[in-house]
């Protein structure tokens, strides 16, 4: 059903758009776009190891230093969701990409911890570009019946640039130095640049005489709850995120390799339960009740992975990786559902208001956790990160949601 503050009908202006194919092309190569901002965004957080070892930094510092994309981003989302909003999704992920790359040279070759810190900040506002639009272009390429699964195919960009992150900059960043290891994103973000350039278009939108413009914040709470969940549950997230490699090597005494390939592993895994949960949001007509779910697993595993670290049990590797799997799925979900309630003349800011909570939220863990660590053990600090998905289980607006849009 369409709403007040609902998306206009798609499928008229879809069948007059490019043909099936192409529209999955244009999602690979936002999917790709995607990517490449991950691996600069939060490939930082995997050179805690060699921050501490090379640099002789705290784990506190270090940790500041790798939440410096994570600040870049949240500053920037709305913007990049506004110019979104007004002149398209190709323009700005060409020209989000193109300066990723651009500061991702700088961050490579300064040689200062503190310009490479600003550096890190400036690339991530601009790799903060991909967040609004290329969830834009899935949104209006695809009808509402396949979006959940297009978008969960979208989001597994995010867990599948963390891996390749994990992947290759942890090891080059311990072979070499901290700032080879920043090679790696910012090719990443020039050959991403490079496919949008040749393959994505921008969607259709209403035409002029039927634009929705009423502000989709109006008329209930739906949105900010919806923000308000997501929140919560990107802090179990990137707390596995940013710590399960420092995790592996100082507590249980693996190489940075293998606790690379291993977070790697566990990343794919996060990247195909997107893709699942998604399908599961298009079968079941609904994207708040699987979210429901998975905040309320992701507390469980949390709860869990805490206290087999604290009793030094076997089981708690495993319980690592599928808590990285977990902690990952709710992100499309959430995504898919702003998108659709707030239309395509607000969706932009509005996904750019929900990635900037989330940044806002993720900018905070890597000191602070850093510090619970530090302070408690990672035992405790996992249980303690359980909180905030059992909180959020409330809070999902499932009563509120009208169905696939």
């Amino acid at each position: 059903m369409t709403t007040e503050a609902g998306p206009a009908p798609v499928d008229p202006a879809l069948a007059v758009g490019p043909g099936a194919g192409r529209r999955w092309g244009i999602l690979g190569a936002s999917t790709a776009a995607q990517t490449a901002s991950a691996v600069m965004i939060h490939g930082p957080v995997f050179l805690i190891p060699a921050l501490v070892e090379q640099e002789g930094l705290s784990l506190v510092r270090a940790g500041l230093v790798a939440a410096a994309p994570t600040v870049g981003v949240m500053l920037a989302l709305v913007g990049w969701g506004l110019l979104s909003d007004r002149r398209g999704e190709r323009l700005v992920l060409l020209g989000g990409l193109g300066l990723t790359a651009l500061l991702g040279v700088t961050a490579a070759l300064v040689g200062s911890l503190l310009l490479l810190s600003a550096s890190l900040v400036l690339a991530g506002a601009a790799a903060a570009s991909t967040a609004a639009a290329s969830g834009r272009v899935v949104v209006g390429w695809f009808a509402p019946h396949r979006r959940g699964l297009a978008m969960g195919i979208r989001q597994m960009a995010q867990p599948a640039g963390v891996g390749l992150a994990a992947l290759t900059m942890a090891v080059v960043a311990d072979r070499v130095d901290v700032y080879a290891a920043l090679w790696v994103p910012t090719a990443a973000s020039a050959a991403a640049a490079l496919l949008v350039a040749l393959v994505v278009l921008d969607p259709p939108r209403p035409a002029r005489a039927s634009r929705v413009t009423d502000n989709p914040y109006a008329h209930d709470r739906y949105l900010v709850r919806v923000h308000a969940v997501s929140v919560l549950l990107v802090l179990p997230q990137f707390v596995v995120w940013t710590f399960a490699l420092v995790w592996l090597v100082q507590s249980q005494g693996w190489s940075t390799a293998a606790a690379g390939s291993l977070v790697a592993v566990a990343q794919l895994g996060g990247a195909l339960g997107r893709i699942a949960v998604g399908q599961l949001s298009d079968l079941l007509g609904t994207r708040l009740t699987p979210l429901r779910w998975v905040a309320l697993a992701a507390g469980v595993l949390m709860l869990g992975l805490g206290a087999a670290s604290g009793l030094e049990l076997g089981l708690a590797v495993p319980l690592l990786v599928v808590a990285t799997v977990v902690t990952v799925a709710d992100n499309g979900l959430a995504f898919t559902a702003v998108a659709e309630r707030a239309g395509p003349f607000w969706s932009g800011r509005a996904l750019g208001a929900q990635n900037t909570a989330q940044y806002a939220a993720a900018s905070v863990v890597p000191p602070l956790a850093g510090l619970a660590i530090a302070s408690l053990g990672y035992s405790a600090t996992f249980a303690l990160v359980a909180l905030f998905p059992l909180l959020a289980v409330a809070l999902v607006p499932v009563p509120q949601e009208r169905g696939l849009q």
